[in-house]
């Protein structure tokens, strides 16, 4: 099948191990967009102003999904979408009680917030030079919120949380909650992920699901691949992942260029 579009999640994916895309990979997927006249749509959990530096690195006309689907931009900084937490949900997450050990994180419309620094930070965003800004949750007061991140090492805390948020009911029902990583727990407004932002995209190009190609590696990306023609997984995915989509091919790894690799066989 002749596909009009591509859609690849950054970290774990289209990105190495070393947080960068690969001098093959670039050339690849630059070569596709030119000569095959192909959409490329980047979806990630990162901040736009973040994950923005690495659509500028393919030198091409793309789309960039960013924070879980909450916002999408075109290739030249135009706004496609926006989708902000309702303030009253900001209210009810802000008042949680979370343990110590978890880092609160949250995406604004302009910027990062952290109750803390961790040490991976600066490798994770060297080549964007995004960096958090250290705040008192406790007073924080703001009404631009695209999505709450909360990060610990010890993955059982997160199922904690998880379990907390998902017994809230008034939360429970009202918000989005997925998973990039098991040591990570993401909150955005209801009904926004990367499949539903993707769909708006292909809608204003004319393109249907079934048209598109789609890679990840994360359970923020099932959705994203199970609704598209052909979904592919990382050979280095969420084991979750995995299981939640048995049915879906299994590509090698981010540090092997499996999704360069395989995108080079199907276009040639």
């Amino acid at each position: 099948m002749k596909y009009k579009a591509i859609i690849s999640d950054l970290d774990g994916t289209l990105l190495n191990s070393n947080h960068r895309i690969s001098e093959y990979t670039k050339e690849v997927i630059k070569n596709i967009i030119k000569t095959k006249g192909v959409k490329f749509i980047i979806a990630t959990g990162r901040h736009y102003i973040d994950a923005s530096c690495f659509m500028k690195q393919l030198e091409s006309e793309t789309y960039l999904i960013s924070s879980n689907g909450a916002n999408a931009h075109t290739s030249t900084g135009k706004i496609l979408t926006e989708h902000y937490l309702e303030k009253e949900y900001i209210d009810g997450i802000l008042k949680l009680d979370i343990d110590k050990d978890i880092s609160v994180n949250v995406f604004t419309s302009n910027g990062w917030c952290v109750d803390k620094l961790l040490p991976e930070f600066k490798e994770y965003h060297k080549d964007s030079g995004f960096a958090p800004e250290v705040v008192d949750f406790k007073n924080f007061k703001r009404d631009d919120i695209l999505k709450f991140c909360y990060i610990a090492r010890d993955p059982k805390k997160i199922e904690d949380l998880e379990k907390e948020i998902k017994n809230n009911k008034f939360l429970a029902e009202n918000i989005e909650i997925t998973a990039s990583l098991d040591i990570c727990l993401e909150i955005m407004k209801k009904n926004t992920t990367k499949g539903k932002t993707l769909k708006e995209i292909l809608d204003e190009e004319g393109i249907d699901l079934s048209e598109v190609i789609a890679f990840g590696d994360g359970l923020n990306d099932a959705e994203m691949l199970s609704t598209v023609g052909k979904g592919l997984i990382m050979g280095n995915a969420s084991e979750k992942l995995k299981k939640a989509l048995p049915n879906l091919e299994v590509i090698g790894t981010n540090d092997e260029d499996a999704e360069a690799k395989y995108l080079e066989k199907i276009f040639n």
